[in-house]
């Protein structure tokens, strides 16, 4: 299924794909605020601190296939696989843009 994601979260999905750390980290705006199942990551530097251990060293891809929209909110969904327990977990992301750029990400399992 083809999702029609806006493009920086179609940016951080493809290079989520690729494991490409430096990739997902250009779609972030210099102060966004990512929630990891309800842990708060302030910033470029903790935001890349937690996706390189929880993404990219646990080879965690996510394959988005649902996605709508709440207000200014875009919600997507779908699996994560990779070499942690429970893989494939389902995974929901509500993430708010500003500009061209992920101003806020809020993860949950």
């Amino acid at each position: 299924m083809s999702l029609e994601l806006p493009s920086p979260i179609a940016d951080y999905v493809e290079a989520n794909a690729r494991l490409d750390l430096d990739g997902m980290m250009k779609t972030f705006a210099a102060d966004a605020v990512l929630l990891d199942n309800g842990k708060r990551f302030e910033g470029r530097a903790e935001i890349r601190t937690l996706l390189q251990e929880m993404v990219v060293d646990l080879k965690a891809i996510f394959t988005p296939d649902a996605l709508r929209r709440e207000d200014d909110v875009v919600v997507f969904e779908g699996p994560a696989h990779g070499d942690f327990p429970g893989s494939p977990i389902r995974f929901t992301y509500r993430v708010t843009l500003d500009g061209e750029a992920i101003k806020t990400m809020d993860v949950s399992a």
